[in-house]
């Protein structure tokens, strides 16, 4: 009874607009603070429009009026978001929801969700990527160690002939085991969310890390830590590494499907495989890099492998005192140095409320991936 009398008034109050523009009115069980947004074919399906963010009438209820001259396409396809596709509509049971469609470009428009996911939890079972063991000994000849190494193959790998995008990742142990000391990012359960809805399929390939050396496996050079072996180990996932996944998987070579990343010092780590081999690498995926090692990096540009490179960097303003004006100035550097052509290239995300844990990274990730592999614009 609520929502009729809301909707009478709004009708009452502004019949011009709507009669000249569609008028949606959402209702829903599941409401909290976060904003709703409608994305579509109109807007090239971006989450986060604010020219599409939807204005809370009521407990529950949200409106959106499109404008009397917006260019409609044909069929509107649209989806209801709680600002990006980790927090999309979903049905009262959990499941996915096709997109919603109409040839209306006036009148009312009533629409209903359920729920709403959560860190795009929950998945499904089928759309699990398949986790295939490389080696429990993979040869490191830069290092004269030994490395357990895991591919995560998008779920209908054996059932296509299709190739794919490769992140590189760094401390495996933290990426999807359930029993990992600190928790996980839970990448297979994202890639698994990822695929239902068909925002792209990707390989990863999973390193684990030399746990008790792994400080000094991942430390470039001489720093406040002393001398590290990070140039040996770039080399081995550069030179070793990268050649077998590409000779024994379906992968897309190039440097623009190829991309490295990691969180802390797998972080800063991957920074260094990004600066020093562009042409390897297209997409780095930076998460609460530990730049506090090294406070002068130096950054040179080799002009004709940069123009293109996307950077993804994260931080959380409850980790380390220092850390936001850290990755802000790296991300300034590599501006001012010119190692990419133009601030687009760079998405910079920072939650004021994030710690440094594996929690807030298993959130971040899918959102990366997407960036920088999929999102064009």
């Amino acid at each position: 009874m609520q929502s009729n009398n809301l909707e009478n008034i709004v009708l009452h109050q502004d019949t011009k607009n709507v009669n000249t523009g569609l008028y949606i009115i959402l209702t829903t069980d599941e409401d909290d603070m976060r904003p709703v947004y409608i994305s579509g074919n109109f807007n090239n399906w971006r989450t986060q429009d604010k020219e599409f963010l939807m204005e809370k009438i009521a407990n529950n209820t949200y409106h959106y009026k499109f404008p009397f001259d917006f260019e409609y396409p044909q069929e509107l396809l649209y989806k209801f978001t709680k600002g990006d596709w980790s927090e999309v509509e979903i049905d009262v049971d959990g499941n996915r929801t096709e997109n919603r469609s109409t040839l209306l470009h006036t009148g009312v428009k009533k629409e209903y969700v359920a729920r709403w996911r959560k860190n795009w939890l929950p998945f499904k079972q089928s759309f699990l990527p398949q986790v295939q063991l490389i080696s429990d000994e993979f040869e490191i000849p830069q290092l004269n160690k030994t490395r357990k190494i895991w591919a995560l193959l998008p779920h209908d790998y054996d059932n296509s002939s299709e190739s794919y995008p490769v992140m590189y990742l760094q401390d495996a142990q933290n990426l999807f085991n359930e029993s990992a000391e600190f928790g996980n990012w839970e990448i297979d359960k994202k890639l698994a969310v990822m695929s239902e809805y068909k925002i792209g399929k990707i390989i990863v390939i999973a390193i684990e890390h030399a746990e008790e050396d792994r400080i000094m496996e991942y430390n470039v050079g001489k720093t406040v830590l002393g001398k590290g072996q990070g140039k040996k180990y770039i080399r081995f996932v550069t030179e070793t590494l990268k050649p077998f996944v590409d000779r024994n998987f379906r992968t897309k070579k190039a440097r623009e499907f190829t991309g490295i990343g990691g969180s802390s010092m797998g972080g800063l780590v991957s920074i260094f495989s990004g600066l020093r081999n562009p042409e390897v690498y297209g997409k780095l995926m930076i998460f609460s890099p530990s730049l506090w090692v090294v406070p002068e990096l130096k950054i040179v540009a080799k002009e004709e492998n940069t123009q293109d490179v996307k950077i993804y960097l994260y931080a959380g303003g409850e980790e380390s005192k220092n850390l936001l004006a850290e990755v802000k100035k790296f991300q300034q550097d590599l501006i001012s140095k010119e190692f990419i052509s133009d601030s687009s290239q760079i998405n910079l995300s920072i939650n004021r409320k994030g710690k440094h844990t594996e929690t807030y990274w298993s959130d971040e990730f899918p959102k990366a991936i997407e960036w920088l592999f999929f999102q064009t614009k």
